[in-house]
């Protein structure tokens, strides 16, 4: 039996702890997965880390999340994936990378051509860290998840991620919640979904988009045939936004799960929502959840059950549907089947 995975996260390893599993890694030829959070290694440990990514081939996960790594040990950790071939997924998040830390691993996604899933949320990339991950996924031919969760990209930021799109042809699943991109930076996201052939799963959650913002996402649904999964939570697009939303709907043909819990749409928006539901045949889940929806609206959503023949997951928790609401709810499942 040889060790291949073994979790070290959560000690205190600190950068000469991270010598020694850098070191480690130049000549270990079995261990797959390797975790390494909460450690405090700092640039230095890193630069030991990334030293071993450059000379091992067999690591294929590698969590240095937490880990007070800045700029200079995100230095390291590119070098080290320029010559990398063997790993898949990094995790960075909740370090302190920043635009230039970030602007290293752009570089170093231009030339791998192994690693599959990155994350580095919170990192304070910033809009010009954002513009350099862009220009990475311009030139990259093997990354499928990125997560730039928490980052502050904001609508310039969304901007570069945006046209990014437009010429990736690999990224499948994107995570941009909590980024201050607003209606502008929704609108580049909207733009770039009519282009992109390769997306599937989109997370906009927490980013102030707005009814404005939720129309160009909208519109960007009507014309997209790849996504299936897509996030909206806690964006304020009210009534307005759901009418938008719904109107995509009714136009994709591809979507399958989307969540726009927290958004205030009300029995408006169900309505538009309800709507969408009698003519869309290829959702499958929805979450309405704290929509202060009432009575009326559950009337418009079950009106629209009884109408569709694919919608499987409904959540409706939290909202403000009483007995009678309920009673139009009931209706509906006695003729959906």
């Amino acid at each position: 039996m040889t060790l291949a995975a073994l979790d070290l996260s959560d000690n205190q390893i600190g950068n000469i702890g991270a010598q020694h599993i850098g070191d480690a890694l130049q000549h270990n030829t079995t261990l797959k997965s390797l975790n390494l959070g909460f450690n405090k290694i700092g640039d230095i440990g890193a630069q030991h880390i990334g030293d071993g990514l450059q000379h091992n081939t067999t690591l294929t996960e590698l969590h240095l999340d937490t880990n007070q790594i800045g700029s200079i040990g995100a230095q390291h950790i590119g070098d080290g994936l320029q010559r990398n071939t063997a790993l898949t997924t990094l995790v960075l998040s909740c370090n302190q990378i920043g635009h230039i830390g970030a602007q290293h691993i752009a570089n170093a996604l231009q030339h791998n051509t192994a690693l599959i899933e990155l994350r580095i949320d919170t990192n304070q990339i910033g809009s010009t860290g954002a513009q350099h991950i862009g220009d990475g996924l311009q030139r990259n031919t093997a990354l499928t998840t990125l997560y730039l969760r928490f980052n502050k990209i904001g609508d310039i930021g969304a901007q570069y991620i945006g046209d990014a799109l437009q010429h990736n042809t690999t990224l499948t699943a994107l995570y941009l919640d909590t980024n201050q991109i607003g209606s502008t930076g929704a609108q580049h996201i909207g733009d770039s979904l009519q282009l992109n052939t390769a997306l599937t799963t989109l997370y906009l959650r927490f980013n102030e988009i707005g009814e404005i913002g939720a129309q160009h996402i909208g519109d960007g649904l009507q014309h997209n045939t790849t996504l299936t999964t897509l996030s909206l939570s806690g964006n304020q697009i009210g009534g307005i936004g759901a009418q938008h939303i719904g109107d995509g709907l009714q136009h994709n043909t591809t979507l399958t799960t989307l969540s726009l819990s927290g958004n205030q749409i009300g029995d408006i928006g169900a309505q538009h929502i309800g709507r969408a539901l009698q003519h869309n045949t290829t959702l499958t889940t929805l979450t309405l959840y704290c929509n202060y929806i009432g009575d009326i609206g559950a009337q418009h959503i079950g009106d629209g059950l009884q109408h569709n023949t694919t919608l499987a997951e409904l959540d409706l928790g939290g909202n403000r549907i009483g007995a009678i609401g309920a009673q139009h709810i009931g209706d509906a499942l006695q003729h959906n089947t």
